[in-house]
C-alpha cells in the first residue's frame, strides 16, 4: 500500500468476553500492524481477556454496557479519526456498519450474514469458498487466509508436559483437541466419539472454555480417561504432547487451533467442514464426515493404532504452511484496506463531479 495512507489509524472490534480463535486473530492482527507503526485501537467490552493480550502500542476502549454498541463505536471511531473501521465476529461487524467515514471492513470468522455484513465496504474471506459464496453487493471482498498467531516467547520459556501433568505411562496415547465449549465444535461428538471406540488406555485432553462446559462434562462423566483442562495460556507448547490433534467442528470457516497443530507437527484428524476441506487439501491428514460420531469414533481408533506401532519422534507430521504466512496475510490485509479506501475515495470524487455539473 502507498502514501498517502500510511501510517493508518485502524479501529479493530470484538465484544467477546474472553479468547477463541475469532479474538485471537484480532489481537494478533492488531499488535502485528501497531509493531508496523500504525495507530492501532481494539473496541471492546470492558474487562474482556482481549485487553491483556494486546500489545502496549494497542490501545484498548473497553464499553460497559452492550446497549446502542453500533452508534457507540461509531462515535468513538470519529473521536479516534479512524480511517479503517474492522469488525471481528457477527455482533462486532454489525455494530461496525454504523462507522463512516471510516471504510467498514469485516471478517467472515464464521461466515457472510446479511444482517451482520451486508452494509460494510470491503469483507474478508478466511477461504475461497466463502468468497464464491458470497451474494452480488457494493462490498469489495478478498480472500486473505488465517495464520497461527505469532508464538507466544514467555509461554515457550515455560515448557509445558501434558503428559507428565494428566500423569501419562510412556506407551499411553494422547488425544487432544482445542477449541470453544460450544455445540458448533463438536466436543460433544469428540467425547462420545472417544468414549465409543478409543483403545482403554488411550487419554483425551480437551482445551478450551464456553457455554457448553456443563453439558460436555456431565457427558464424559464416568469415563476418567477424557479431561477438560479449561482455558489455557500455553496451547502451542500443550499440542506438543498431543499423539493425535482432532477438531470434531459441525461448522467451521478457518480453524486456527489446526495450523497451530500444523505448526506443532501433530497428525490431525478433522471432520470435513468449509475451512479444514481447503486446509488440509493435499496435506498428510485425515477428514471425515460432519456431524457422525461413530465415524469419527472409528477414525479415532484407527489412526490410534497407526500411531501405536510408530517411535515418538515418529509420529511428528510436516505440513505446507506457506500459504499461511502472517507477514503476507498483514500485508494483504493492509493492501485491502488501501483498495477500499482508494474505492472509497474515487466515490466521493465522483459525487462531488456530479454534484459540480448540477450547479453549473
Amino acid at each position: 500500500m502507498h502514501p498517502p495512507f500510511e501510517p493508518l489509524t485502524l479501529v479493530h472490534v470484538v465484544f467477546s468476553s474472553r479468547i477463541a480463535g475469532g479474538e485471537r486473530h484480532c489481537i494478533d492482527l492488531a499488535n502485528a500492524q501497531a509493531a508496523l507503526g500504525h495507530r492501532v485501537h481494539v473496541i471492546g467490552s470492558a474487562g474482556s481477556a482481549v485487553a491483556s493480550a494486546l500489545a502496549p502500542a494497542v490501545t484498548f476502549h473497553g464499553l460497559k454496557l452492550p446497549l446502542l454498541r453500533g452508534w457507540r463505536v461509531a462515535a468513538l471511531a470519529r473521536q479516534l479519526g479512524a480511517d479503517v473501521c474492522h469488525g471481528h465476529l457477527g455482533p462486532a461487524c454489525k455494530a461496525v456498519a454504523h462507522a463512516r467515514p471510516a471504510a467498514r471492513i469485516g471478517t467472515l470468522h464464521v461466515g457472510y450474514k446479511a444482517h451482520q455484513h451486508a452494509r460494510l465496504d470491503g469483507l474478508v474471506c478466511v477461504n475461497r469458498a466463502q468468497h464464491e459464496g458470497l451474494p452480488q453487493g457494493e462490498a469489495l471482498a478478498s480472500v486473505i487466509y488465517n495464520w497461527a498467531p505469532e508464538l507466544d516467547a514467555s509461554a515457550a520459556a515455560r515448557p509445558t508436559d501434558l503428559r507428565a501433568e494428566l500423569g501419562l505411562a510412556p506407551g499411553q496415547l494422547l488425544v487432544g483437541s482445542v477449541g470453544r465449549l460450544h455445540v458448533s465444535k463438536g466436543m460433544d461428538l469428540l467425547i462420545s466419539a472417544f468414549k465409543a471406540h478409543a483403545p482403554a488406555d488411550a487419554v483425551l485432553a480437551i482445551l478450551g472454555e464456553g457455554p457448553g462446559e456443563a453439558q460436555f462434562k456431565a457427558l464424559a462423566a464416568g469415563d476418567s480417561r477424557i479431561h477438560l483442562l479449561g482455558y489455557r495460556s500455553d496451547v502451542d507448547q500443550a499440542l506438543k504432547s498431543f499423539d493425535l490433534f482432532v477438531s470434531p467442528s459441525r461448522e467451521e470457516a478457518f480453524p486456527l487451533a489446526i495450523l497451530e497443530a500444523m505448526r506443532a507437527g501433530r497428525p490431525v484428524l478433522s471432520t470435513a467442514t468449509q475451512g479444514p476441506r481447503e486446509m488440509l487439501a493435499g496435506q498428510p491428514a485425515r477428514l471425515v464426515p460432519v456431524g457422525d460420531a461413530d465415524l469419527l469414533g472409528r477414525a479415532i481408533a484407527e489412526e490410534l493404532a497407526r500411531l501405536r506401532i510408530l517411535a515418538p519422534e515418529a509420529r511428528a507430521v510436516s505440513y505446507a504452511t506457506a500459504a499461511y504466512d502472517r507477514g503476507n496475510a498483514v500485508a494483504r490485509t493492509l493492501g485491502f484496506y488501501g483498495d477500499v479506501l482508494l474505492r472509497q475515495a474515487a466515490q466521493a470524487q465522483h459525487f462531488e463531479d456530479e454534484e459540480a455539473a448540477i450547479i453549473a
